[in-house]
């Protein structure tokens, strides 16, 4: 028995004429994305366009153009000039225009500082839409990637090896120029242009070298804090107990860099950071994001490059537009736990609940279902009070929470959207694009609220 198959003629079909409003459905995000845009304020933006000179594209067409690849992991500008060839939400963002990539790549790094004030007029629209209520968020942080490779850092050991190298070789090649024929230079050697070399690599390293020297100053001055707060925590276990503490006491840091500490050409900015998901080390940045419990929107977000969270909670904190409220409370992990988050808690009058230690991953029932023990005494050190606090009803609640909302946003955009490295070099430029990335999550996470 034959069987007949429905066929395409590709040359006629070459010739079909193909409405876009009958490719994109009412509640596409393309549509979310024209329409949030248009109704935000962006007379920042055209306050910076000269009066003189071609006539150049509308911001709002091509903010929404990021917006929309951002959202859709599409974050090369090359990309996103292609897809307004070949894809049909793109096309109709740009409306039949073709703006190329240095325009898309030239405006994103020039409105980088605007993206803080868009962020804030989402959520500002969220909040209206009823979608945002702003009570209990969880805090975490990510390490991405930077747009250097660690092949191009020098550890502090090495850069002292190379100073004394490079030394020797233009005093060398300074004795060797001074001889009249040169006798002893080989062919194609010129004398001049390799000492210039050297010399000019020589000032890179002695920038480089005041760079760790300045990063280990202020790593000191942080790790001092955290060895007295140590040994205050010490002390008061001795007092309260009547016992002499066992183990080693803290060990006080050490001063100047260590030879391990890295400078990277590329981006100077970033730091070498231990990866999450293997043993290894990179070139990164440290994200972090502040997000509402309830709707899962990132209501804050910050970048340095620490390696660790220890001093990370305050500018998380401080990036929650005061315009939408202050939360009632915070769950953190146990890499946030000390004075400085404890103190930015304080000062907003933030509630805070942070993990202070690893819990086991299989207790046994007896563990699981003993009854809460009596608060501790006022005078009990912060780890203490904070441990009981956890073990509450209230504290689990708030505390379990955080694996469910914290972790899926920071997951959606890494593995989801696919944004695991920054295209932008330096601290600040890497900043902007990183509120960037949140910004595009939000109206992403807006748009699927809005028609739940």
């Amino acid at each position: 028995m034959s069987r007949v198959f429905k066929t395409v003629d590709y040359a006629q079909a070459l010739d079909l004429t193909v409405r876009l409003g009958d490719c994109l459905p009412p509640d596409h995000l393309a549509h979310f994305v024209v329409d949030s845009v248009a109704q935000l304020d962006l007379s920042a933006l055209y306050a910076q366009y000269g009066s003189r000179g071609g006539q150049p594209y509308a911001p709002e067409m091509l903010l929404s153009l990021l917006l929309y690849g951002y959202a859709t992991g599409v974050f090369s500008s090359r990309k996103i000039e292609r897809a307004t060839y070949e894809a049909v939400p793109f096309r109709f963002i740009a409306g039949n225009l073709y703006p190329d990539h240095d325009t898309l790549a030239t405006f994103r790094r020039t409105f980088l500082l605007e993206l803080k004030n868009l962020f804030v007029q989402v959520l500002l629209l969220a909040q209206e839409a009823g979608v945002l209520k702003l009570g209990t968020i969880s805090l975490d942080g990510t390490k991405v990637h930077a747009d250097a490779s660690k092949r191009k850092a020098v550890s502090y050991k090495r850069l002292l090896e190379l100073e004394i190298q490079l030394q020797a070789e233009v005093e060398e090649l300074f004795a060797l120029s001074e001889q009249g024929e040169q006798p002893e230079a080989p062919d194609g050697l010129v004398v001049r242009k390799e000492i210039a070399r050297r010399q000019d690599r020589l000032v890179r390293l002695a920038e480089a070298k005041a760079v760790l020297e300045a990063r280990a100053k202020e790593r000191v001055a942080v790790e001092r804090v955290e060895y007295e707060a140590k040994l205050a925590q010490r002390e008061e276990r001795e007092r309260m107990t009547g016992r002499r503490s066992g183990g080693r006491p803290p060990t006080p840091p050490t001063e100047g860099p260590r030879d391990g500490d890295q400078y990277n050409f590329t981006d100077p900015e970033s730091r070498i950071m231990k990866s999450s998901t293997h043993a290894g080390f990179e070139q990164d940045y440290n994200a972090q994001v502040a997000v509402d419990q309830k709707s899962l929107l990132i209501v804050g977000c910050a970048l340095s490059n620490h390696p660790n969270d220890s001093q990370e909670a305050e500018p998380a904190l401080s990036a929650i537009p005061a315009a939408i409220g202050t939360p009632e409370a915070v769950a953190l992990d146990a890499g946030y736990f000390g004075p400085a988050t404890l103190a930015a808690c304080a000062k907003r009058s933030i509630e805070p609940y942070i993990a202070t230690g690893r819990d086991p991953h299989h207790p046994s029932w007896q563990q699981r279902f003993a009854p809460l023990l009596d608060p501790p005494p006022e005078e009990a050190n912060p780890r203490v009070k904070m441990a009981y606090k956890l073990k509450t009803a209230l504290g689990k609640v708030i505390y379990r929470a955080r694996k469910y909302t914290v972790e899926p946003v920071i997951g959606i955009i890494k593995e989801i959207l696919g944004f695991r490295q920054f295209s932008l070099r330096g601290l600040q430029a890497a900043a902007g694009e990183w509120y960037l990335v949140c910004l595009a999550f939000n109206l992403k996470r807006f748009h699927t609220l809005s028609w739940t």
